[in-house]
């Protein structure tokens, strides 16, 4: 088995952000890591965020630092990986691409403790980057730049301290001053004898006379310190740190002394609890004015500002802020805007709207008051959300099903947590936006936009054509019917087209009417009672097919009139054409592609010396429905990365659902390079639009597709809508690049989102974290199982909310009680507080929530704010049913402090012993939960009992009735349906249960798993059985016995993750150090087992190597980079072969497709060997090591390196096609067939 891996979604969730002007002009951008992903953003004008640049790096990004040369424009990125190198790239706005600019190494790969590059920090002036490790080892190189003006880096000098861990490091501005960095450290090396480890604020000073790096300054801090903010020296600030800790912000400089505030409480939250800072930013105003941003674990946002007279700081005072959701690092940018990059859930762009200094909650040195006191958070008035950016972390589980009966089934997933929690259901595709939809007076047959002259910004009219009839709309402010037009509307209309420079061309089955801009209209007739069939035209040129085979080829003269140039019969009648675009600069475009009814496709020449000549002819698989040209302008190094010759290629639709696409020589007309691809059930129609400024068609299949070109690749993407029956391009004032489409009886503009994603998503919020669900096949319905930690249910919310607010109403403390504001507001505690637990779960996943309104009283929802805290030995729990196509919750059921673990859905198939001995029939489908009661993680993992809860489908599925729950002695991880039983992985026992009449009745059971037991497949009478340490067992039944043996297991222990059953003798696994295998039983064992009725048994009773008798085998091995929480087997692509699907932690979702071809195998394996040559990875790991962190790869192709070819340059695509023996061509049709049968 061989096997092509490909991300079919890159990482969602933002380990680390930057800000900085990495492209040298005065816009500034976002640099975000994703794990192996290093993105590059920028806000737009109107507040949307745009992604410039997405490299996979192939290792694992720990940090990010940006600098700048002093004196210099531009901003580099400094990034700290599992490579054991410090990489410096430079990003060239010209080529859209990370440059490097160097790369040392420093020591070996992997993320180890010692190893530097989980913390980077830069001196404020650019003159040297420090990283760090964990322990002991800090490195400082010193920048500067050559007589050439690029960048240089020194040798690394030594800053390490044995027995010591690091928690933070940032750079000190101290002017020109010698270079000093800070770091919050605790030497542990006497700490066994002593007993205590306190934490040291210590400064490096990095000598540049002397060239080297000394400890300068030391002094003990609280032991709660994590993170360290650098103050603007210099001359523009005091310089010095401000350490944040345990309910504490202080300011430290060496020589001065530490000036303290507390950072405000939450009124609801737990005495015993303290707030810690977890992200910063600091916004300069001018030059010497500038505050900071921090936001705590809880996700309120305070603004830190510094009392000083020259270099000394007399206070620190702290301010309530805002609240938002929990980040991992806020960016604030010139412009005024917040990047917040969420923890969980997606990431959000915010303005700040109001910085003056309005009466709020707050807190200063000047007075250090007791922690106990509280304020309630508000709805936002600081800050106003424009964007979001949707990210799917963490995926916590993940199922492929066609419950909603579409052409391709739809994935579905769970994922965030706490409030932030949702269902969302990905299709492949495109989302689509529609701006208006409007019906018509009968169901139209074709829609076309037109402008009234060629130096028109936006379209003049849109026209409708009916059986018998055709409307003109003009487009203004409001889209209205215009009689006066010009158009023959008393017909059916073929075609409509800008022609000349000022004229309309109308094209009807009698003849085509030319309308100019003067009002004038020539009209031109068919002869005798010949009718047309089928146009193409472009600017200049037009060609009308006639019933019986003639072509007439028209063109516009020198004062704009339509003169008819040539004709030319055919055998047959034509089914359809069109005209390739005027090229720039040319007065005609040389072809004309005709498809005809015998199945070719010709190309014919009109130029005037061969006129009508056929120049090539392509024999395709059945009668073309539709043609299109489509050209691609040369470009070298453009917005996608990548250099591309001048291209026209050719598309037709045939009435099979087939789109062949071709490759046209732009001289001889000669075709080439074909390639054809499966849409759907009806012939394809083609549409020309343009997309991104370039331009791209439209393909109207049983469902619409859209063919573009994203960073290099060309992509032909299904769009997630309706059926269509015919669309135009649509640009308007509000809508510059939209689609005008009608379906059925109705006129639709509609607008293309998020042009390079692969799926499109349906949320569906949830009220905990959730942990699994089931798929009600039948009823098409899902069950969700959601639990949290620490947290309070609905009810308990609402009534400890209003009682907050009464106690706070009733006994407000003089310092921190709400004001009147200096012009009369009121600045009581908000009502939204009070009025957040009704929001709770209505406003999850909705972006209007979070947006504030002048006008408007929004309440502040509980995605927002966030859940109070309770006791950690407390639990809340519930099961949901969800109807996915109406994204409505159909029932809801609440546990009584018990955490949910695991579901499955059971048919149980003697079910006498339930009361009233209802016949199967009657109850048909269980459900089965299991949960546990008083789980515990800390010290250590305990519980107090654990449940099994058997509940009936009632109401078609849609609401759940308690049967029984039976009590059991471990934690029910693992559920599945065997045999008209239920097998339950309890603890490390596996047990078999049938349905009693008041509990689960015990059948037979094995205790001889070493772990606990977390998935259980099952496949006629064998059990596969994953252990959370141990990898998976192969088991089997013998009913006959009533026991349960245990044949096969792994060699090798893995910590397992996700697991899926391939066929009967291999299991897909995931193991939590990212990655994925495939374990086989080797086929001798297997038909001994099965034909062995006893020697089975013996081997079991004697075991081997102190496990089972038989090992399985590895025959895919894969380091993903991400941890996999969820594996399916699937096929997104209809009629296609099943796929291994898996989700994981960032947000990803990636493929694994088998090969069935050894010539497959031997292509591409040679393609990954020589892009492993020509094209290394970006941050210095090595692509095979990286692949093979933890086990050796095998069998496994990765795909996501060979896609990188076509942004490579055209000389080195050249040069790894001649070691194939191929064309750049052919590798890249290689490339998007195994792609197009993924996806």
């Amino acid at each position: 088995m061989h096997l092509y891996s490909l991300t079919l979604q890159r990482p969602m969730g933002i380990v680390c952000a930057i800000h900085g002007n990495f492209s040298g002009d005065k816009t500034q951008e976002i640099a975000v890591a994703r794990g192996k992903v290093l993105d590059l953003l920028r806000p737009d004008a109107t507040g949307k965020i745009h992604t410039l640049l997405s490299v996979e790096i192939f290792g694992a990004i720990r940090s990010l630092a940006p600098f700048r040369l002093t004196g210099s424009g531009k901003d580099y990125i400094v990034v700290g990986s599992d490579s054991g190198r410090i990489v410096i790239l430079c990003y060239n706005a010209n080529k859209n691409v990370f440059e490097k600019i160097h790369q040392e190494t420093f020591g070996k790969s992997g993320s180890r403790r010692i190893v530097p590059g989980q913390y980077l920090a830069t001196d404020p002036k650019g003159r040297a980057v420090m990283v760090g490790a964990c322990e002991k080892q800090k490195l400082v190189y010193v920048l500067n730049r050559d007589l050439a003006n690029r960048l240089t880096i020194s040798s690394p000098l030594e800053a390490h301290k044995s027995h010591t861990i690091v928690f933070s490091i940032c750079g000190v501005d101290c002017g020109f001053d010698n270079p000093v960095f800070a770091a919050i450290e605790v030497d542990y090396s006497d700490v066994d004898s002593s007993g205590n480890a306190r934490k040291c604020l210590t400064y490096y000073e990095l000598d540049l006379g002397l060239n080297n790096v000394c400890r300068k300054w030391s002094d003990e801090v609280d032991n709660g310190a994590n993170m360290l903010i650098a103050v603007p020296g210099g001359g523009d600030g005091p310089s010095g740190v401000l350490v944040c800790g345990e309910n504490f912000v202080v300011y430290k400089n060496q020589g001065q002394e530490d000036v303290r505030a507390v950072i405000p409480r939450r009124a609801d939250l737990p005495a015993g609890r303290g707030v810690l800072i977890v992200s910063a930013a600091t916004c300069r105003m001018t030059k010497s004015m500038f505050f900071f941003l921090v936001q705590t674990e809880y996700g309120d946002i305070f603004k830190v500002s510094l009392e000083h007279d020259k270099d000394v700081v007399k206070g620190v005072k702290v301010k309530y802020f805002d609240t938002m959701p929990v980040t991992t690092s806020m960016c604030v940018l010139k412009s005024g805007l917040l990047f917040a990059a969420s923890e969980f859930g997606d990431h959000a762009l915010y303005q700040l709207q109001a910085l003056e200094e309005d009466p709020d909650v707050e807190s200063s040195s000047a007075l250090v008051r007791a922690t106990d006191e509280g304020f309630l958070p508000r709805k936002l008035k600081n800050l106003v959300r424009i964007d979001q950016v949707e990210s799917l972390m963490p995926i916590m589980d993940m199922k492929v099903s066609n419950l909603f009966e579409e052409e391709t089934p739809q994935i579905f997933t769970l994922c965030g947590r706490g409030p932030r929690s949702s269902l969302r259901i990905l299709r492949p595709g495109l989302a689509i936006s529609e701006m208006a939809v409007s019906d018509l007076p009968d169901v139209p047959n074709a829609v076309w936009t037109v402008k009234k002259k060629v130096s028109d910004e936006f379209d003049a009219y849109i026209v409708v054509s009916f059986a018998n009839a055709t409307i003109v709309l003009s487009i203004g402010e409001t889209v209205e019917e215009v009689i006066d037009s010009g158009f023959l509307d008393t017909t059916a209309t073929l075609a409509v087209s800008l022609i000349g420079n000022d004229g309309i061309m109308q094209v009807h089955p009698n003849g085509i009417r030319h309308i100019r801009d003067s009002g004038r209209v020539h009209e031109w007739r068919t002869p005798g009672k010949r009718n047309i069939l089928s146009v193409g035209s472009n600017r200049l040129q037009v060609v009308i097919a006639l019933n019986g085979g003639e072509l007439i080829y028209f063109e516009v003269d020198m004062t704009g009139q339509l003169v008819e140039v040539e004709k030319h019969e055919l055998s047959g009648n034509v089914a359809c054409l069109d005209i390739a675009p005027v090229p720039e600069g040319r007065q005609r475009s040389r072809f004309v592609a005709v498809g005809s009814y015998d199945n070719t496709i010709r190309i014919l020449s009109l130029d005037p010396d061969d006129c009508m000549q056929i120049l090539s002819v392509q024999s395709v698989s059945s009668v073309p429905e539709s043609l299109l040209f489509l050209e691609v302008q040369a470009s070298v190094g453009g917005e996608d990365g990548a250099d591309h010759p001048a291209n026209l290629f050719l598309n037709a639709g045939l009435q099979t659902g087939i789109l062949f696409r071709t490759v046209v020589d732009m001289v001889t007309g000669q075709l080439s390079d074909s390639r054809s691809r499966f849409l759907g059930l009806r012939a394809p129609k083609l549409f020309s639009i343009n997309i991104g400024g370039k331009p791209a068609f439209l393909c109207l299949s049983s469902r619409p597709w859209l063919g573009y070109i994203n960073q290099g690749k060309f992509l032909i993407t299904p769009l997630s809508y309706e059926a269509l029956e015919y669309a135009a391009s649509f640009s308007a004032g509000n809508c510059t690049e939209g689609i005008v489409a009608v379906a059925r009886s109705s006129l639709r503009i509609l607008m293309i989102e998020r042009l390079g994603e692969t799926f499109n998503e349906i949320v569906i919020p949830l009220r905990y974290t959730p942990r699994k669900f089931a798929v009600q096949v039948k009823q098409k319905l899902l069950v969700i199982i959601e639990s949290d930690q620490g947290a309070f249910t609905a009810e308990e919310r609402e009534a400890a909310k209003r009682k907050t607010r009464e106690d706070v109403d009733e006994d407000f403390s003089p310092a921190m009680k709400r004001r009147k504001g200096s012009n009369g507001e009121d600045l009581s505690p908000p009502k939204e507080y009070s009025e957040a637990a009704e929001m709770g779960e209505k406003g999850n996943g909705n972006v209007e929530q979070m947006e504030t309104d002048d006008n408007e009283d929004v309440a502040l929802s509980d995605e927002h704010y966030g859940y109070p805290k309770a006791d950690s030995d407390k639990w809340v729990s519930c099961i949901r049913v969800v109807e996915p196509k109406t994204a409505k919750t159909t029932c809801l059921l609440e546990l009584d402090n018990e955490s949910a673990v695991s579901v499955c859905t059971v048919n149980f198939h003697d079910n006498a012993g339930l009361v009233g001995a209802a016949p199967l029939k009657e109850h048909g489908t269980l459900l089965a939960v299991g949960t546990a009661k008083g789980l515990q993680f800390w010290p250590k993992k305990s519980i107090t009992r654990g449940y099994i809860h058997i509940y009936r489908f009632l109401d078609d599925g849609k609401s759940l009735e308690l049967l029984h729950k039976t009590e059991v002695d471990g934690i029910p991880l693992a559920l599945c349906q065997f045999q008209g039983r239920l097998l339950a992985g309890i603890g490390p026992v596996l047990r078999l249960y049938d349905l009693g009449r008041k509990r689960l009745l015990r059948k037979c059971e094995n205790k001889l798993f070493p772990n606990d037991i977390v998935s259980i497949h099952t496949y006629r009478d064998r059990i596969y059985v994953g252990d959370i340490q141990e990898s998976f067992h192969y088991c089997k039944y013998r009913r006959d016995e009533n026991q349960l043996y245990i044949f096969a297991d792994d060699r090798v222990p893995r910590w397992l993750t996700a697991s899926f059953h391939i066929d009967f003798d291999t299991m897909a696994g995931a193991d939590k150090f990212g990655n994925v295998y495939f374990v086989r039983l080797p086929q001798d064992v297997s038909d001994e087992i099965e034909e062995d009725l006893i020697g089975g048994r013996i081997k079991w009773e004697q075991g081997k190597l102190n496990g089972a008798p038989n090992k399985v085998e590895d025959i895919v091995q894969f380091h993903v980079g991400d941890v996999v929480s969820s594996l399916q087997k699937a096929s997104l692509v209809p009629g296609g072969a099943d796929c291994v699907f898996y989700g994981t932690v960032m947000g990803s979702l990636g493929a694994l497709c088998a090969f069935t071809c050894r010539d497959d195998i031997d292509f591409f394996s040679h393609l990954e060997m020589y892009m492993r040559q020509e094209h290394p990875p970006l941050c210095g790991r090595d692509h095979m090591a990286y692949r093979s962190a933890y086990f050796p790869i095998k069998n496994v192709i990765d795909g996501d390196l060979c896609e990188q070819y076509p942004t490579l340059p055209m000389d080195v695509q050249r040069k790894i096609a001649a070691e194939l023996d191929r064309t750049p061509a052919e590798i890249l049709k290689k490339l998007e067939e195994i792609r197009n049968k993924i996806i």
